[in-house]
């Protein structure tokens, strides 16, 4: 059961029935107990339209609301708000039912949505760096989310492996020397690398690559062969990092992919006078007349759209409208979310402008997010002082070492094989925590002392906390399948509060899958990890006896079930013992 939208609607009708008129309840979870467990505000909002004093519909609401058996207590306070405190049964009850549901209480979507989510999105010939890191763990948490909501996902990995830096390398290979059978990817961008100088202080060279690059897209099979060969390089290395982070793809449909589509979509905005030549490059310009309705913001651009250089090239402008196309005719996607850097926000808006234009039905999101930054506050550098790429695995590989460290100075009791597995789990999700436990919008400063701790809102304290629930069950030789069978008897306020925190979980995965944000899932996690060590402080589990250690058990097993669903969502591991 959803408790936030169960309350609502019944905090709806009591207010319609004292005022004869439908209004919003505007309803919150409260964090004071002094303002009991809710807090409805609508009497405020009618009172207006109503010419009453607040108070005056405040008061009838909250008999109204006090009749209902979910309701323990509804006081009226302040202007006109009313605090409702839940009832124990209610609440016992409602725990029990959560315990025997393997959804945790969560229901599916009557209706799924065919949604394709675009994240990651790594070039070819490059090794991913922390810049990846971002739109890699934060689009793995949306699209687990939407899954588990019942959404109808594909996780679409639109990598970049078509354009200029390829002509680079075949003409790169060719003058410094070297077996592309033989070469790796470090070594594969330290060509690139090499090219890329020369084409700037050579013009003869750049001439020479740009030649190669053309016969590449005009489909020579020499060219071919080694653009092949370079994609499968680089695929090799990305799926060991993808490996290492748990995060997977349905498709991996690159630049490339859609490379056949370009001349079509040129023609269209041709024919449909959205774009036209301007110093030889084909441009859409949102001042012009025939895009009056485009957003003022867009109007205002004095740099065009560009579809198509002077030179007959395309851009990833030309791909991303190719790519919708596709992703509305043949994937049947009816959404589509695009999980890329904020700083690219003009670009998507643009883009949508441009797709609402040409018709193309499929809704489109970008989802933003902010930087990663280094300990001095500016954006983490993904090179090292000598010009050595910080890559992604390298970080994750330092996590899992200073995880290790850290459970061996704690004295975790494991053996040494298990100790190794366990500070994998723990340093990858101590990563993949401390990036999505933030608003994703806010930067963030990437601090390893904070993100391996076991205290505060941390990946191990939330693995920690779920392994010690876990834990109760091992000592008492208790099948937890076996809890909830009879409603949870919730007599301490230890308890009831860690009762009330645990019954937010469905809301708050539907807040999350609707608005795009993993953190409200890591807040919800931190407040269960807090309520269930208050709850051990005052509350003896497997010392207690009959109805009181069946509801405490039934408490620690949705904490538990809780906890591994969340950070499943996340992507992150939840570990047995640590």
């Amino acid at each position: 059961m959803r408790i936030d939208s169960f309350l609502g609607s019944i905090a709806g009708k009591a207010l319609e029935e004292v005022t004869g008129q439908a209004g919003s309840p505007l309803l919150k979870a409260t964090t004071d107990p002094k303002h009991g467990d809710y807090q409805v505000n609508g009497a405020l909002p009618l009172a207006k339209a109503l010419k009453k004093n607040p108070r005056e519909i405040a008061e009838p609401l909250a008999k109204a609301l006090e009749a209902h058996p979910a309701i323990e207590k509804a006081e009226v306070a302040g202007p006109g708000f009313v605090n409702l405190t839940l009832a124990p049964s209610f609440l016992g009850e409602c725990l029990s039912e959560m315990a025997r549901d393997p959804r945790i209480g969560v229901p599916k979507i009557a209706h799924p949505t065919r949604t394709v989510v675009d994240y990651s999105g790594p070039n070819i010939a490059k090794q991913m760096h922390v810049g990846h890191l971002r739109s890699t763990i934060i689009g793995h948490a949306i699209v687990e989310t939407l899954a588990f909501v019942g959404d109808d996902l594909v996780r679409d990995n639109h990598v970049g492996d078509w354009g200029t830096q390829y002509g680079m390398l075949i003409a790169g290979l060719a003058h410094f020397g070297g077996d592309p059978h033989a070469l790796d990817l470090a070594g594969l961008e330290a060509i690139y690398k090499q090219a890329s100088q020369l084409s700037n202080d050579d013009p003869a060279f750049a001439d020479r690559a740009r030649a190669e690059l053309a016969k590449l897209q005009s489909g020579d099979t020499e060219n071919r062969v080694l653009w092949e060969r370079f994609v499968a390089i680089t695929r090799s290395e990305l799926d060991k990092v993808y490996e290492r982070l748990g995060v997977s793809f349905d498709t991996w449909h690159g630049e490339s992919f859609y490379e056949p589509m370009l001349p079509g979509v040129v023609e269209k905005l041709e024919s449909m006078g959205l774009a036209r030549r301007d110093q030889g490059a084909l441009c859409i310009f949102f001042s012009d007349e025939i895009w009056a309705d485009a957003p003022a913001k867009l109007k205002k651009q004095e740099q065009p759209f560009i579809v198509q250089k002077k030179d007959g090239a395309y851009l990833y402008s030309t791909t991303d409208i190719a790519t919708l196309f596709h992703r509305q005719d043949d994937v049947k996607a009816v959404k589509a979310i695009y999980v890329v850097d904020s700083r690219q926000g003009l670009h998507f808006e643009e883009l949508f402008a441009v797709k609402k234009k040409l018709g193309i039905a499929v809704e489109c999101i970008h989802v933003g997010f902010g930087a990663i930054l280094g300990m001095d506050g500016k954006p983490l550098k993904t090179r090292d002082a000598s010009g050595k790429t910080i890559t992604l695995m390298s970080l994750l590989e330092e996590a899992e070492a200073r995880s290790l460290a850290l459970m061996k100075e704690s004295g975790v009791d494991l053996p040494e094989s298990e100790l190794a597995d366990v500070a994998r789990k723990v340093g990858v999700g101590a990563v993949k925590y401390a990036d999505l436990r933030q608003n994703r919008m806010s930067d963030y400063q990437f601090d390893f002392d904070k993100m391996i701790e076991l205290k505060g809102n941390s990946g191990p304290y939330i693995q920690y906390a779920g392994a010690r629930a876990g834990s109760i069950f091992r000592k008492g030789d208790i099948d937890r399948s076996t809890v909830g069978v009879n409603a949870a008897v919730l007599d301490d306020p230890a308890e009831r509060s860690l009762a009330k925190q645990l019954l937010r979980f469905p809301d708050v995965v539907y807040n999350a899958a609707a608005d795009l944000y993993p953190h409200y899932v890591t807040d919800h996690l931190y407040g269960v990890a807090r309520e269930l060590s208050s709850f051990y402080e005052r509350c003896p589990v497997l010392k207690s006896e009959g109805a009181v250690k069946d509801s405490r058990l039934t408490l620690v097993a949705v904490a538990r079930a809780q906890i591994e669903r969340g950070l499943s969502i996340l992507g992150i591991q939840p570990i047995e013992r640590m």
